[in-house]
């Protein structure tokens, strides 16, 4: 077992026992993904949230199809691809690198897994566009935050921050979406 101790790459403050945790629990759902129907779902839902491409596609639909809210739709897009680059501002600072005691089951677009941009922008979507009245969005956001733990490219306190971070960033731009006249 990986005897990693505090220092550069991992953020302040992370004890042993937490690390401990996120390994079993990314073990234990990377495990799930040795049945080939749940691995090929879960590089869909990854491959599909890749640079926050799948809300982009949502929100942008959304706004063709609904015209009469275009400019909300528009707004809440905004705030999931919004969510994600900060997740990935935040990835520059932190540097914690992706776990390597579970074997990945598909490619990265970079090395830093603190915090996950797919948990992200999926849980920035789930709450903006929840506040157009989309609750088909949650559940399809948890599969995805979910995926990423079952391809092996995120621990659980990974995903869990950057799904804090989406919902926070949404939450606090959610009175913004409803803004204008739509």
């Amino acid at each position: 077992m990986d005897q990693r101790r505090d220092g550069p790459g991992r953020p302040d403050g992370m004890d042993r026992r937490l690390d401990d945790l996120d390994r079993r629990l990314l073990s234990a759902f990377h495990a799930y993904g040795g049945d080939p129907r749940v691995a090929a779902v879960a590089r869909a839902l990854s491959g599909s949230g890749e640079h926050g491409a799948l809300w982009l596609t949502a929100g942008l639909a959304g706004a063709a199809v609904d015209r009469e809210r275009r400019g909300a739709w528009l707004r809440a897009t905004a705030l999931a691809v919004g969510a994600h680059l900060a997740s990935m501002g935040v990835k520059r600072i932190v540097r914690r690198p992706r776990p390597t005691h579970v074997a990945s089951r598909v490619r990265t677009a970079g090395r830093h897994s603190f915090p996950s941009s797919h948990a992200t922008s999926a849980s920035a979507a789930a709450v903006a566009y929840g506040t157009l009245g989309v609750y088909a969005v949650p559940p399809l956001a948890a599969a995805m935050c979910l995926s990423r733990l079952v391809v092996g490219v995120h621990y659980p306190t990974d995903v869990a921050a950057g799904a804090a971070l989406g919902a926070a960033a949404a939450g606090l731009g959610a009175r913004w979406i409803g803004a204008g006249h739509g």
